[in-house]
């Protein structure tokens, strides 16, 4: 909590002032586009770029030394990279970050067991949190994702995941609510919740450049998915998740509350970080300050793979500049997190209830 404090107030300070200059604290690495599921709320299996590669990853790494607190290693699916492992370990070695986060559709169930196990037994000092998206169930969850069978494979995936037990390791479903389930919100819940998942996360279907969603209508009405978020702050209240899921929680109350707030009256509700605190590599190189709008700061391979020599050009203290002056906003997770992060009364709220947590 100590080192949360500590950045908050340096962030903010590089957020008004431009100073101290700072690196981001959360990343999100699309290590690629490719993607085995088809969803009907996403499209990023289209895009098309030259993935990096490991010993690419390795020098970004190496120009990001200790500054990532928060990782997710996402896609398209990461698990299709034969080298994802590789990839990880790399990151571990040289950041050693507190959270490596990992969000997979659980198609290949005779490959990400191994490689979850070796990555927990390897990265013992970061916390390692393994999402299974789930966004329905048996054939209504294949009908959105795109895939049949997608449902019986993803839970063949999460029963071997289950069956470990490493201290670092949080298994966690997550599922999208869009116009496709938002009416069978608590039906959904309670079957996952017989699953027993260390915890259960949910965000809103929206349009995403980075998705290549701007033209799909999926985001649910704000009516209706205020009814799904408050049946979900209650029902998820009740429940004693463990590990990181318990600060997952935590913030995911939060987010709900905060998500509606932004839908409800489609303004920002506390200032946005993005290309402050937090940073988006896309899978071909592209630095992204934010991958809602997927406008881009540069590529890394054209920076000798240094972020520093991309972060602090004019550039993207004209971006900081524009973000701040068009007060946006958006019900993007990742970055709502940070934002709350950034807010010190959201960060008194969470730190009281987390504190509260511990004695119940």
């Amino acid at each position: 909590m100590l080192r949360i404090l500590l950045m908050t107030a340096l962030y903010k300070m590089f957020y008004r002032l431009g100073w101290p200059k700072l690196l981001p604290f959360s990343y999100t690495f699309s290590v690629t586009f490719k993607c085995n599921s088809r969803c009907r709320t996403c499209g990023i299996w289209e895009r098309e770029g030259k993935d990096l590669s490991v010993d690419e990853f390795k020098k970004i790494f190496d120009s990001l030394k200790r500054s990532p607190f928060w990782v997710t290693i996402s896609g398209g699916e990461p698990f299709l990279r034969a080298d994802l492992v590789d990839i990880v370990k790399a990151l571990y070695d040289t950041c050693r970050p507190a959270v490596i986060n990992i969000p997979t559709n659980g198609l290949l169930s005779d490959i990400i067991p191994g490689r979850v196990e070796e990555l927990a037994k390897y990265c013992k000092k970061s916390a390692i949190i393994v999402n299974v998206s789930l966004d329905e169930v048996g054939e209504k969850h294949d009908e959105i994702r795109g895939v049949k069978g997608n449902f019986e494979k993803a839970m063949v995936t999460y029963a071997a995941l289950r069956k470990m037990e490493y201290p670092n390791l949080t298994l966690g479903i997550h599922t999208v609510i869009s116009k496709y389930n938002v009416e069978r919100v608590k039906e959904i819940f309670e079957e996952f919740a017989k699953l027993n998942p260390d915890s259960y996360i949910t965000e809103i279907a929206e349009r995403r450049e980075e998705l290549l969603t701007m033209e799909k209508d999926i985001t649910p009405e704000a009516g209706v998915y205020k009814n799904a978020v408050e049946f979900l702050i209650r029902e998820t209240g009740k429940k004693n998740y463990k590990g990181a899921g318990r600060l997952t929680k935590l913030i995911r109350e939060e987010y709900y509350g905060l998500v509606d707030r932004v839908l409800t009256g489609k303004k920002e509700v506390i200032p946005c970080y993005a290309g402050v605190s937090t940073a988006h590599m896309a899978a071909d190189g592209n630095v992204w300050y934010c991958c809602m709008k997927s406008e881009t700061l540069g590529n890394l391979r054209d920076a000798e793979y240094d972020l520093k020599k991309l972060w602090f050009t004019k550039k993207a203290f004209e971006m900081r500049a524009a973000i701040k002056k068009e007060h946006c906003y958006c019900p993007m997770a990742n970055m709502a997190y940070t934002n709350m992060l950034m807010s010190p009364r959201y960060l008194f709220k969470l730190g009281i209830k987390y504190i509260l947590g511990i004695f119940k």
